[in-house]
């Protein structure tokens, strides 16, 4: 098994909620009015805090993961940059993802940064003392949690592979599932960025 292997809570709990929407006109799954809107004090690569209003105004793509992962991070990271870049230009600049490692013992401020600047200059790495990122993933109806170590102290971490999107005012609009290609992405990422603009 994967040493990112997902865990599915959010979607079983918007099953149990009922739909957001009508989900045609999306490729991503609507949520709209089903989780709370973006809020969240964490600390950033240079060890100051960073908060939803040092991105006010953008759309912000929230990813839990951690800079170990093998497979499903950097590969939902790539994805997500090739969606913002194929983003009529005009809209590039309006689309800040979140990188938030749910890994705080291993990705320091430093390791954190290395790993985000990997990925281009529109995601912003964070992470926080393990209660306060529990608390953040419950609050958007995830989880993580941590195998045990090996003899060398290596472990894995067990994450969702979800990505949240809030539109430009912070509102929570969409649930990016897996299999969703980088031009679906960007297609959604396109009508949010046209909705802010009108």
């Amino acid at each position: 098994m994967s040493s990112s292997k997902l865990l599915w809570p959010v979607f079983i709990a918007l099953m149990l909620t009922g739909c957001g929407g009508n989900d045609e006109s999306w490729h991503g799954k609507d949520i709209s009015g089903l989780m709370p809107e973006l809020q969240f004090q964490l600390q950033g690569t240079d060890g100051n805090t960073v908060t939803p209003a040092d991105s006010r105004g953008n759309i912000r793509l929230v990813y839990f993961g951690f800079t170990s992962c093998p497979d499903v991070c950097p590969t939902t990271l790539t994805d997500l940059r090739r969606s913002v870049q194929q983003l009529p230009e005009q809209y590039q600049d309006d689309v800040t993802t979140l990188f938030v490692s749910v890994d705080p013992r291993r990705d320091t401020p430093e390791r954190l940064a290395s790993y985000v600047n990997f990925f281009g200059d529109r995601i912003v790495g964070l992470t926080a003392e393990e209660p306060a990122l529990r608390q953040l993933a419950k609050r958007y109806r995830t989880t993580f949690g941590y195998d045990e170590p090996d003899a060398s102290g290596n472990y894995n971490v067990s994450h969702s592979s979800a990505v949240y999107v809030f539109d430009h005012s912070g509102n929570a609009r969409l649930l990016l599932r897996p299999g969703l290609s980088p031009e679906q992405i960007s297609e959604d990422l396109a009508r949010l960025a046209r909705e802010s603009k009108s």
